[in-house]
């Protein structure tokens, strides 16, 4: 359908439902004032520079840094491209309380109990057929130089490995565990940094050394722990209103294979803009919508200008 037509449709279907929308106040999947954290940053390659290195030393995920640059070689982007680096983002849809992992946006959220700010850092989760489990839990252990033992599902892939794997650079937990409700699911660290930001591990969740020795410092045991898969997310920040489309979990993949990925529909887009923006709705830039849920490069983005 032609954007002119879908625009005047929406339109028309957004005038309808404002003052319902308003009167009922249907504000679901969208976080309130603070919604955005972090700061956007921009960079300029040098010749050596790769898209694997730049992610870690930004504290972000790879097929983050992707998305945000299409068309960009990763491996050989070359000297003087100036470079989108996703630093800013709206908090998901879940309670803001202890962890809050979005397969959504591959980052792990991380909420202080008492003061403090909201930190966020880059995660690897679960692949294809190896899923990283949505719903509720906590972290029930902590451990420094956890010792590997190695679970069915890989001892079935690769039934040469040992018993268990002792701490050291061998260890794929690296130096730091949490482990969780779930049996054989875990938070950790990793000897292969590279896999943080994709779709490489047998469901556990993967972070950057420097990240999960911060966040062990940090989260006691019992601390709960929520898992949602939001690649779109809605947040105000004051009288504004804000968008991140990030890619599926099935355009990660493509995007790993290919550096492009298919155009995915999002079904109930628009309903999720006409409840975030209730009797704001007339404000919305629909055009900024559609471009975002379009281009899928998971940086926020304003709707209400």
């Amino acid at each position: 359908m032609p954007f002119s037509n879908r625009h005047a449709r929406w339109g028309r279907r957004a005038r309808r439902i404002a003052a319902l929308a308003a009167a009922l106040a249907l504000f679901p999947g969208v976080a309130g004032a603070g919604a955005l954290i972090g700061t956007p940053q921009h960079y300029v390659t040098k010749a050596s520079d790769t898209f694997v290195e730049l992610a870690r030393r930004f504290d972000i995920g790879y097929v983050e840094l992707l998305a945000a640059n299409p068309g960009v070689d990763p491996w050989v982007p070359g000297a003087g491209h100036r470079l989108t680096i996703p630093t800013q983002h709206l908090l998901p849809d879940a309670p803001h309380r202890g962890i809050v992992i979005n397969l959504g946006d591959l980052r792990l959220y991380y909420f202080p109990k008492k003061t403090g700010a909201v930190v966020s850092y880059p995660i690897g989760v679960g692949r294809e057929g190896f899923n990283t489990p949505l719903g509720t839990t906590r972290v029930v252990e902590k451990q420094a130089n956890p010792t590997w033992v190695p679970p069915k599902s890989i001892r079935e892939e690769k039934p040469w490995l040992p018993a268990a794997i002792p701490p050291g650079p061998d260890d794929p937990l690296g130096k730091f565990a949490l482990y969780l409700g779930w049996p054989d699911y875990l938070i950790h660290g990793t000897n292969l940094p590279a896999g943080i930001g994709r779709r490489v591990s047998h469901g556990c969740i993967r972070l950057y050394p420097e990240d999960i020795a911060a966040l062990y410092r940090r989260v006691a045991a019992g601390t709960p722990v929520t898992v949602v898969d939001e690649p779109v997310k809605l947040g105000r920040v004051g009288n504004e209103l804000f968008i991140e489309v990030n890619p599926s979990l099935s355009q990660v993949d493509e995007i790993e294979a290919t550096g492009r990925f298919s155009p995915e529909a999002i079904d109930g887009l628009d309903k999720m803009v006409w409840a975030a923006a209730g009797s704001k709705l007339d404000r919305v830039d629909w055009k900024r919508v559609l471009e975002a849920a379009k281009e899928r490069r998971g940086i926020p983005t304003r709707i209400t200008p």
